[in-house]
């Protein structure tokens, strides 16, 4: 087991990555390389750890070092262990901290929207989607569903944001993602790739989600668009379908998180 560190100093410098840093702090655009992530619970953690993540340090509720911590702690036994009780972490972090356990990792190098597209069948597109509960249960719906990729617009919100992470269940290290240009540069990498693009959206000439032409494709990205407004119209306009879910009771859309589940399971379970 790797050595443990008792808190007694709250201002300790090691801890700003807990407690102080930002997001926009962690992600470090001026020097990517050097960014940072927070997994919080011992299977984000484990997961993060599968995909590869390099951990930076741990912060562990005192009880959990022998408990459900305990495995991950054992596969990383040159990486510092912060302690204290239940208690102290609260009044660190600010949060009740998720079972007990939280690491600071280095950020992954970023992949390739097309080195994800060469092998892929089924795909997400996310356009502007900005809040990270709403990024994170797409990305868990994705892993379940068959999707194999994300691909994600500049202005969505990180998948590595410490919410977007924490609702994803850690999927986000599971399912490949990359950001993508959205609109006819990105349309024209999918279309090189051999995709059928579907835009999630309610128009006139939109077709259901049962349509047997969608199940039928042989490569289909499904795009989403923000909370609220939904895609843009230059992103319908460049699609190849305009997919509507069936509603009831004078519903006309649901949230963009539990459409993308929707969407996953019909249109991933033809694959």
């Amino acid at each position: 087991m790797p050595d443990r560190i008792t808190i007694t100093d709250f201002q300790a410098p090691e801890l700003d990555v807990y407690a102080r840093f930002t997001e926009a702090q962690l992600l470090n655009r001026a020097e990517p390389e050097k960014g940072i992530f927070i997994a919080e619970s011992p299977k984000v953690i484990e997961r993060a750890l599968d995909a590869g993540c390099v951990p930076i340090s741990f912060l562990v509720e005192e009880r959990e070092v022998e408990g459900e911590a305990k495995q991950i702690l054992r596969r990383c036994e040159n990486t510092p262990v912060y302690t204290a009780s239940y208690e102290v972490l609260r009044e660190l972090t600010g949060f009740p901290m998720t079972r007990g356990a939280l690491s600071a990792m280095y950020r992954p190098k970023p992949k390739e929207a097309g080195e994800l597209l060469k092998d892929a069948r089924r795909v997400a597109v996310l356009e502007n989607v900005v809040n990270p509960t709403n990024v994170g249960a797409i990305f868990r719906s994705a892993a379940a569903l068959g999707m194999d990729a994300v691909l994600l617009s500049a202005d969505c919100s990180n998948p590595l944001y410490r919410r977007a992470i924490r609702v994803s269940m850690g999927t986000v290290f599971q399912i490949p993602w990359a950001f993508l240009e959205i609109g006819s540069d990105g349309t024209k990498l999918l279309r090189q790739y051999g995709f059928r693009t579907a835009a999630m959206a309610l128009s006139d000439d939109s077709v259901s989600i049962e349509d047997e032409r969608l199940a039928s494709e042989e490569k289909l990205a499904i795009i989403l668009g923000t909370e609220g407004d939904g895609l843009s119209d230059g992103t319908i306009a460049g699609c190849d379908y305009t997919v509507r879910i069936p509603m009831s009771h004078g519903v006309d859309s649901l949230n963009v998180a539990a459409a993308s589940a929707v969407a996953f399971w019909q249109l991933g379970r033809n694959r």
